[in-house]
């Protein structure tokens, strides 16, 4: 996707960016920071990474990127403030965390928009995903480059359940974004915040019931370990936006913009064609567990997308869009 110039005149009218913009950019040397709060080794890290040596090689070291995991600049919403005062230059964001400001972003993560990992890497790619980034610059003063993704979520749960209407009453550690927020409430769970390192401790002692969480994070962290059932509900995903800070952008040659948003999207690619390679053999491990795998019935999803669109269809009425692509997935 090349950034057009309806991108830096959003950017210039709705992000309050500097109007006295050089009228002839050089290319120059430049070491660019980038933001993600996954650790190191997880996929989003590596795509990143992949895009600081591409570009170096590509520049002969012009250009260079420096990677900060682990939420080493702050949580997201710090690493937001930094973008938008260009004070850090790329993040990869969760759109959850972009959909608490931005509702259509927040659409892609409604429930049952898609139902499997296959699924969640052709949507991403799909012109209605791309479109989505459409809504930032005017509302976060970002340009979005690319879709990164994770498998699809399921629940670990310390007690034995068997379906979806089993979450009524549990308290379930949840990404607490209202798009994710909203949906574990409509099934009668209750939302409790743990911080992500505390998670594993919190189910051994029953501090929580269980948590939701994607599959290859989960097996990383071996949550399976804490859990009687893995509920495999096929319902929910967590992509991810790799974000330029529109300050920043607005200083660079577009041949350097061109660049960037070339390895940036080549990189994110191979993520996502990653992550669907390498989920059959986390099932695999996961069933030589003793741990009871649970598969969501097809039809609990129906009363749940109903009862969800009520809320957000009048938000992010771009939802209905997304749906209909999902379906033909």
């Amino acid at each position: 996707m090349t950034i057009s110039r309806r991108h830096l005149f959003a950017l210039a009218a709705g992000a309050a960016l500097p109007l006295a913009a050089p009228t002839v950019l050089r290319a120059q040397s430049r070491e660019f920071r980038l933001g993600v709060i996954t650790p190191p080794n997880h996929p989003w890290n590596n795509a990143a990474l992949k895009v600081g040596e591409t570009l170096k090689a590509e520049t002969n070291g012009r250009l260079s990127l420096t990677v900060f995991h682990a939420g080493q600049l702050g949580n997201e919403g710090a690493m937001m403030q930094q973008l938008q005062s260009g004070a850090l230059d790329m993040a990869f964001i969760q759109a959850a965390e972009l959909g608490s400001r931005v509702p259509a972003i927040a659409a892609i993560n409604a429930p049952y928009v898609v139902r499997s990992t296959e699924a969640v890497a052709k949507l991403v790619r799909h012109p209605v995903a791309l479109s989505l980034f459409d809504y930032l610059p005017k509302e976060t003063g970002t340009i979005g480059l690319g879709w990164g993704i994770t498998s699809i979520r399921a629940v670990f749960s310390a007690k034995e359940i068997s379906s979806i209407a089993d979450l009524k009453g549990m308290k379930l550690r949840i990404n607490p974004t209202p798009a994710f927020r909203d949906f574990y409430q409509i099934l009668g769970a209750a939302p409790t915040p743990i911080p992500t390192p505390q998670v594993f401790d919190a189910m051994a002692n029953g501090q929580v019931d269980g948590l939701e969480a994607d599959l290859d994070f989960s097996w990383n962290q071996r949550f399976d370990r804490v859990s009687k059932t893995i509920l495999r509900m096929n319902a929910v995903h967590m992509p991810m936006i790799a974000l330029v800070s529109g300050r920043v952008w607005t200083t660079l040659p577009a041949a350097d913009r061109e660049l960037i948003s070339k390895v940036t999207r080549a990189a994110l690619d191979a993520e996502i064609d990653e992550i669907v390679a390498n989920q059959p053999s986390l099932l695999e491990n996961f069933s030589k567990q003793p741990v009871k795998i649970v598969i969501s019935d097809v039809k609990d999803a129906d009363p749940v997308i109903a009862e969800y669109d009520k809320i957000w269809l009048p938000k992010a009425p771009v939802l209905a869009e997304l749906r209909k692509v999902g379906a033909t997935l």
